[in-house]
């Protein structure tokens, strides 16, 4: 019998060290018990992962939910899913294309005018490491859907969220924002040999950038914009990565992979606890590692170059400096033609829903 104690002791201690770190990798449940009934809440890309999963908390929280996604036939069914699993009948699906301006201003326009109030807006959705796919407007995939899309849609949505402060904007942001590089010479990719990885970095450096800047833009007004790196997530996010397509990969890494990453309803915790939680109230422009505020990269801490992507956003989706609809609403002049790249619709990609994956 002696002879399994020492290979059983190796094994539990294995497996306890794992278990650890896999906790300390998930960084916990929010331990919030706050309830929202009577506030509403706007979640883009909800029809899977992260989004559905957010949806699915706080609609059992008594929240009205608003789930903005491209893939219609999906939202429905993720919308029904989750009124019938939380008695919650305030739960819809509106259609929103994060890859179409046209897509967004309607999807706003629907809100503003339907919606009483927005209270919380939580800038979910997101396509990462993808082909050099456009968007409908010529810009790069990645920076056009995590970045545009988001900046457009929360500059549209903001005087129904000044309406119902105290309000917050979260943005889902991401660790890989570290090595992220704005190039504001060549923003979607038309000069130099296209990068994903560095596309991705970008398109997420913008996310923590564009927060900071709103933040300070909306001092006084009772809305309040965080950034938060949900952690290390097993969705469908990266299915562009190649990730575990070889047979090592599969067989030999899968099983270590498995244990550093968390579910989808783990990694939702993180948008939950900025969205209820009684300490958040008056936090604005910060960014976090889960539920850890942490301070982000220092090409994100530059305010010159946040004040400078939010006017160049600003004039590519037709807003003027101040966030208003400008005088015309079509794209900036100089940016991609759609036409050029086959757009990602083509490859079976949903853009305006979170795809999620392993968001790194």
């Amino acid at each position: 019998m002696s002879k399994y104690i020492l290979p059983v002791s190796a094994f539990g201690t294995v497996l306890g060290c794992a278990v650890l770190l896999k906790n300390h990798v998930t960084g916990g449940r929010c331990t919030s018990k706050a309830v929202i009934p009577g506030k509403t809440v706007v979640i883009t890309g909800a029809n899977t992962g992260i989004g559905k999963e957010t949806a699915r908390e706080l609609a059992k929280r008594g929240g009205r939910i608003i789930m903005g996604c491209r893939d219609m036939e999906k939202c429905e069914a993720a919308a029904k899913e989750i009124r019938g699993n939380t008695l919650n009948p305030h739960v819809y699906a509106h259609h929103l294309d994060l890859a179409s301006t046209k897509s967004i201003r309607e999807f706003a326009e629907k809100i503003k005018q339907e919606e009483q109030r927005v209270d919380v807006l939580i800038n979910n959705a997101g396509i990462m490491r993808c082909p050099a796919w456009k968007t409908e407007d010529g810009f790069d995939m990645q920076f056009g859907v995590n970045h545009l899309g988001h900046f457009l849609l929360t500059n549209l949505l903001l005087d129904k969220l000044k309406e119902s402060a105290p309000s917050r904007v979260i943005n889902l942001a991401s660790l890989a924002h570290i090595i992220g590089e704005m190039d504001f010479e060549d923003l979607h990719w038309e000069k130099k040999k296209f990068n994903t990885k560095q596309a991705y970095c970008q398109s997420k450096l913008a996310n923590v950038l564009f927060t900071r800047e709103l933040a300070k833009r909306l001092q006084g007004t009772g809305v309040t914009v965080n950034a938060v790196h949900p952690g290390v997530v097993a969705t469908q996010l990266g299915r562009y990565t190649n990730l575990h397509q070889s047979k090592f990969s599969s067989s030999v890494l899968g099983p270590f992979f498995s244990l550093l990453v968390k579910s989808p309803e783990l990694g939702a915790q993180a948008s939950v606890y900025l969205t209820v939680s009684e300490e958040m109230e008056g936090v604005t422009g910060h960014y976090y590692d889960v539920m850890t505020e942490k301070e982000p990269a220092p090409q994100a801490l530059d305010e010159e170059v946040a004040r400078k992507l939010w006017e160049v956003s600003s004039k590519l989706v037709g807003l003027d400096e101040d966030g208003q609809t400008g005088v015309s609403e079509a794209p900036a002049e100089g940016q991609n033609k759609a036409a050029q790249t086959e757009p990602a619709q083509k490859h079976g990609h949903s853009p305006g829903a979170t795809v999620s994956a392993v968001r790194l």
